[in-house]
């Protein structure tokens, strides 16, 4: 599993599956871009503009389920998607969609990227409240979907669920003064198991940013 390559952004989307390699072991390799200031050759990867980008050997894979379900391919063993073809596959790839989809692609989109719904900056603050009120509904939604007598969202193990949601709550830890812990005390208990993770200690490491304190507003 030498030839892989992770393009990714520090702290952005991409941190989800950056601790799925290290969760898998892989060897792998990191390519560095900055959201906003994509390189030409990213781009020529990529021609959505986009993070995080997989390469398998030859292969190029897009878009965070589709990456993940890749990774999760390479160790079977590990389940990164759930027990494949059963119900609990299905609910990983349940949450999966509605994360990229609603509380990424919309809700912090709004927050965080008004300029794409918008080219009048008069709408944009409107925008952005409409985001961050999304924001808090998806983790309502969250915190009533978790098991308080289970560390991970989907079954009883680590899933790429629970990588994804790590990402999402550390956003919302450092864009926002909400009491996260006593909003949302199962979402804040899995957060912490899975900043405790070794997978996770490592990539956060790696992209030099913190599970708690370092934000940079290009998700």
């Amino acid at each position: 599993m030498s030839d892989i390559e992770l393009i990714y952004s520090p702290g952005a989307c991409s941190l989800a599956p950056h601790i799925l390699l290290h969760e898998i072991k892989a060897k792998f390799n990191l390519r560095k871009e900055q959201v906003g200031k994509f390189s030409p050759e990213l781009l020529a990867l990529n021609p959505k503009a986009r993070i995080p980008v997989l390469l398998i050997g030859d292969t190029l894979i897009t878009e965070n389920p589709a990456i993940m379900t890749a990774i999760s391919g390479l160790a079977p063993d590990k389940q990164l998607m759930g027990k494949p073809n059963t119900i609990e596959a299905a609910h990983v790839m349940e949450w999966l969609a509605w994360l990229s989809g609603t509380l990424h692609g919309n809700a912090f989109a709004l927050l965080l990227r008004p300029a794409r719904f918008s080219d009048n900056a008069a709408h944009h603050k409107e925008l952005q409240a409409k985001g961050k009120a999304l924001i808090q509904n998806c983790f309502e939604a969250i915190e009533g979907r978790l098991q308080g007598d289970s560390e991970y969202a989907v079954g009883s193990r680590f899933t790429a669920v629970d990588a994804f949601l790590f990402v999402f709550y550390r956003w919302a830890r450092l864009i926002f003064d909400w009491d996260l812990e006593a909003l949302y005390p199962k979402y804040t208990s899995l957060a912490i198991s899975v900043a405790a993770r070794p997978s996770a200690i490592s990539a956060l490491a790696a992209e030099g940013v913190s599970s708690t304190v370092e934000v940079q507003h290009t998700l």
